[in-house]
């Protein structure tokens, strides 16, 4: 068997509330007590509510874009990785700890390019909606445009890997890919934005 690129997992989550919070501190990775509301905190806690969200997604792919699901769900796993990571500071990183490399980068390019390969070429911007799987896959988008923000601000304080903010641009037009396939396999059509349905655009 060959040998695993990162550590597995050692922990063990006994009890789920330890009230060591209560104060609004939480410790990193390599033990250090910060604000909860620090922006490296700030940063894996995004990525962390992104997950939650490409979750949902996955569930909606259902049975029916089961190459959609699989992708979203190793997805699910690089994000915990890119959370490790944020969540350790340089000088205690490990080795062999899981974080985000160039291969996940790479995969992403690839998979935008394929499936965008299928895809109609736009003649407007398009807004979220036509099914639930389109939407949930834009809230993914934007949730991960806000983590990219978050992690080039961190970036300008404190030391992060630079594939953090490569891979968070990257996934980001994933989604918007993914969301425009997933309409178009299923045969519904986009939404186009047209500036004129506003209140004011009515004649």
């Amino acid at each position: 068997m060959a040998e695993s690129k990162f550590d597995a997992p050692r922990i063990a989550l006994n009890r789920i509330y330890t009230k060591a919070g209560d104060r609004g501190e939480t410790h990193l990775a390599g033990g250090q007590r910060v604000a909860k509301d620090s922006l490296r905190i700030e940063c894996y806690g995004t990525v962390d509510e992104l997950n939650a969200f490409v979750g949902m997604a996955d569930v909606s792919c259902g049975d029916s874009l089961p190459e959609l699901a699989a992708i979203l769900r190793r997805v699910q796993h690089e994000l915990f990785n890119l959370g490790s990571i944020l969540a350790t500071r340089p000088q205690d990183v490990h080795p062999k700890q899981a974080r985000v490399t160039s291969k996940e980068i790479s995969q992403l390019e690839e998979e935008i390019d394929r499936m965008n390969a299928e895809l109609t070429p736009l003649r407007s911007f398009v807004l979220p909606g036509g099914s639930r799987l389109n939407t949930e896959l834009h809230a993914c988008r934007t949730i991960c445009r806000r983590a990219e923000r978050i992690a080039v601000s961190l970036a300008r304080e404190e030391e992060i890997p630079p594939e953090t903010i490569q891979y968070l641009n990257r996934l980001s037009d994933a989604f918007f890919v993914w969301s425009r396939w997933a309409n178009q396999v299923a045969g519904i059509p986009e939404v186009l934005w047209e500036p004129n349905l506003a209140a004011s655009g009515k004649t």
